[in-house]
């Protein structure tokens, strides 16, 4: 099977969806990775925050230890992508060329301006992809509510997750590890209602059997 997980900075898939990525490539299917932002940023002040260079450094380390067949990288800039056809193209590319079954993206009711435009586009350009999940990866508030309807359990892979998001190293120093202990409380969490260990979450929009 081929999965494709699309995020707008390096990372967000990490965040979202990694231990799902992770047990995908263990049972053996084609994990594409697409991040449609070169990802580094300034932060209010104008001080660089993260390069573009070490982003991508970072993300093809947290690749590696998922085991994602391969990373596509989009070049749009940081905050200030749009849905537009031109996002639109780039993901219908990757799904079309890659031959894609299954897409995890990011939720539509994301308040994150990057995250939303890349999950509205994801929705159009992969419309007639036969399974398509939304996940969080995030801790922002949003005026609507994340319908999580489709659990995964990644008892086995969550130190996968951890490890890959704790290869961005730089962003690890900006929040001081918060993200590691949110994910997993969430993760635990998500397992709880499910009963295993650890899980992830997703909303489904679509979902075929054949």
């Amino acid at each position: 099977m081929n999965i494709l997980a699309i995020g707008a900075h390096f990372d967000d898939v990490e965040l979202g969806c990694g231990g799902t990525l992770g047990k995908h490539a263990q049972q053996g299917d084609n994990v594409y990775v697409f991040v449609a932002t070169v990802s580094g940023f300034a932060n209010q002040y104008n001080h660089e925050v993260r390069s573009n260079e070490i982003a991508l450094e970072e993300a093809e380390k947290a690749m590696k230890i998922l085991g994602v067949t391969g990373l596509i990288c989009g070049k749009f800039k940081t905050l200030e992508i749009e849905f537009n056809d031109t996002l639109n193209i780039e993901i219908l590319k990757v799904v079309e060329d890659k031959k894609i079954d299954l897409v995890y993206a990011h939720w539509s009711g994301d308040i994150h301006h990057d995250h939303h435009a890349v999950a509205k586009a994801s929705l159009h350009s992969c419309r007639h992809v036969p399974r398509l999940l939304m996940y969080r990866s995030n801790w922002y508030h949003s005026p609507l509510d994340f319908k999580g309807n489709f659990y995964i359990d990644i008892t086995n892979t969550w130190s996968l997750k951890a490890q890959a998001i704790a290869a961005h190293e730089s962003e690890m120093q900006r929040t001081g590890e918060k993200w590691v202990h949110f994910f997993k409380n969430e993760a635990e969490n998500a397992g709880q209602r499910i009963g295993v260990k650890y899980a992830e979450v997703f909303e489904v929009v679509k979902w075929l059997e054949t």
